[in-house]
């Protein structure tokens, strides 16, 4: 086992991975940038280490100033967390030629899965079903109009590197794919450094679900039941829940089944996430696979009763996973909020500070993930999320009244956040009776009444 493990990231996530190192006897050490000096992660390490400044690649993304810390305080791992370089294969490689483990998969695998054409062409081949769309990338927009008359449109071009919405254009009609292809080239080329883009059908209404997995790096790969994350806002999620409302078991068993097939058919090592469309006629299709633990894992576990980073830790230090496929029960209903600083009442704008107050909810199947507390500065630097409220009970609808239970007792005080919109996402009836679709929050906010002026 590990005798200290660095957590190369900031906020919720380093406090999780802390609490799972503290159950396992293992020390920490927490990195953290100039504005990240106060943090709770930074308190609650057995060590920390300052490695820059504010900018992340300054500091959360500086791999010779995160080995240097590892290397100076004698820790034999990394735990990377999400975000930041959870998903960077040269991280991991420089990890393991400095001689720390790396927690997570093997760079073989994250640069597979990260080609989002390469992910296709392996899952497609392990039996996965695949949107309809071109065979790997693309580069002339005359074959994108050609593909496009053959399946279809609406058709979205997508960048081969990408995620969280860039590097994405819809089209309509052959004039804005002409139109939208380029651009979708270039948007590729600054965010990832990779211009590749693929061509694929447009599921206008589909509904976001995804199969937790964690394997064993041999061959052996299980899977945790599916999360519904259609709620989000610019591809980015804003409330998870597990498990869907809409599959019926025996999709849950079809799709769980393929998950893991694609998965051992890599030999995928560690935590990993396989993301799915599923259209208004049932029919569900492979989108990508995430290589990291996800910000929404705590409602997996919540209905299995499975600690996902303990088990990180455990698998990568060479332990053999604590459960096997007949141990995976799911257990009634979890909803996760994300609550973000963000101003919603204003397009989400962004609302970093001070927070002045701060008052946690409480009570029977409820959880709260943060590293907030009063007087605690919010930097403008990083991802906006300040927390995340967790809800578990028996089945959906008492999930769903302990969440707005939840949401109304959390006081927030300093900044603003988007409480507002969860209590106003949980009391739709589109919400409260499960038909959801990626579309859910812009249809919520166009048909929203405005509230009246003091």
């Amino acid at each position: 086992m590990f005798k200290k493990v660095l957590i190369a990231n900031r906020g919720e996530i380093a406090l999780r991975v802390i609490r799972a190192c503290r159950e396992l006897d293992i020390a920490t050490v927490a990195v953290f940038s100039t504005a990240d000096r106060d943090s709770l992660h930074v308190r609650l390490a057995d060590e920390s280490v300052c490695i820059g400044p504010p900018a992340p690649a300054q500091s959360y993304n500086y791999i010779a100033r995160l080995i240097s810390a590892a290397e100076v305080t004698g820790a034999d791992a990394i735990h990377p967390g999400y975000g930041f370089l959870s998903e960077n294969a040269h991280f991991v490689e420089v990890c393991e030629s400095c001689g720390f483990t790396f927690i997570g998969p093997s760079p073989e695998m994250i640069r597979r899965m990260g080609d989002k054409a390469e992910a296709k062409r392996t899952m497609k081949a392990a039996g996965l079903p695949m949107v309809p769309g071109s065979e790997g990338v693309i580069t002339d927009v005359d074959e994108a109009a050609s593909i496009a008359r053959e399946i279809g449109y609406p058709v979205i071009v997508k960048a081969s590197a990408g995620g969280g919405g860039r590097g994405m254009r819809i089209a309509h009609d052959e004039k804005q794919l002409r139109l939208g292809f380029g651009i979708a080239q270039a948007e590729a080329g600054a965010a990832f450094n990779n211009t590749a883009v693929y061509l694929e059908k447009y599921i206008v209404k589909p509904r976001h679900i995804e199969i937790q997995l964690f394997g064993d790096g041999q061959g052996g790969v299980v899977h945790l039941g599916e999360r519904e994350c259609s709620v989000q806002r610019n591809h980015q999620k804003l409330i998870e829940e597990a498990p869907s409302a809409v599959l019926t078991p025996e999709q849950r068993t079809a799709m769980g089944e393929l998950a893991a097939r694609g998965a051992a058919s890599i030999g995928y090592r560690n935590a990993g996430t396989m993301e799915f469309l599923y259209d208004e006629d049932g029919w569900f299709y492979f989108m990508e696979m995430n290589t990291r633990i996800q910000v929404e894992h705590p409602v997996t576990e919540e209905v299995t009763g499975i600690d996902l980073v303990r088990e990180q830790i455990l698998v990568a230090a060479g332990e053999p996973m604590t459960f096997r496929q007949q141990d995976v029960q799911i257990s009634g209903h979890a909803i996760e909020c994300r609550i973000n600083a963000e101003d919603f009442e204003h397009g989400f704008r962004p609302s970093p500070g001070r927070v002045t107050y701060w008052y946690k909810p409480g009570g029977p199947g409820l959880r709260v993930d943060s590293h907030v507390y009063a007087g605690y500065m919010i930097p403008p630097y990083y991802d906006s999320m300040i927390g995340k409220l967790i809800a578990h009970a028996k089945d959906r609808a008492l999930a769903i009244r302990r969440m707005e239970i939840a949401l109304e007792e959390t006081i927030v005080e300093g900044i603003k956040t988007t409480i507002p919109f969860h209590r106003l996402a949980l009391a739709s009836e589109k919400f409260r009776s499960g038909d959801l679709s990626t579309r859910f929050v812009e249809e919520l906010l166009r048909d929203r009444v405005p509230s009246p002026t003091p």
